[in-house]
């Protein structure tokens, strides 16, 4: 078994930029960011921490997710009208086919995990 550690999450600065969302809802767009983590016996599993400016845009995944709000905060208004409201230190556990729209308030960073 090898156990990976990435200290001081919250504040890491070995996340990578990837540029703006796929599809932005503001002006500017929001910016992201990642550091993908590989779990070695599970190559398939998609988790990290991930990283956005303020701003509003779509969620396209249709993965499930589980993810945990290091710091920031924001809204999710899902498409049947729910909005949920998140800041650090929440756990948000989303469904498969998920679809709505993020609003992020203060930068947020999240731990993730895709199933």
């Amino acid at each position: 078994m090898s156990i990976q550690i990435v200290h001081s999450s919250s504040t890491t600065n070995d996340l990578t930029n990837k540029g703006m969302v796929p599809v932005p809802l503001s002006e500017p767009a929001c910016q992201i960011a990642a550091l993908e983590v590989k779990v070695r016996e599970r190559l398939d599993c998609k988790t990290g921490i991930w990283e956005c400016s303020p701003g509003r845009f779509e969620r396209q995944s249709a993965s499930g997710e589980v993810m945990h709000i290091l710091c920031g905060s924001g809204e999710f208004a899902a498409r049947d009208g729910t909005v949920y409201a998140f800041k650090s230190g929440d756990t948000l556990f989303f469904p498969p086919d998920t679809y709505g729209t993020w609003t992020i308030q203060e930068t947020l960073r999240k731990v993730y995990v895709l199933i």
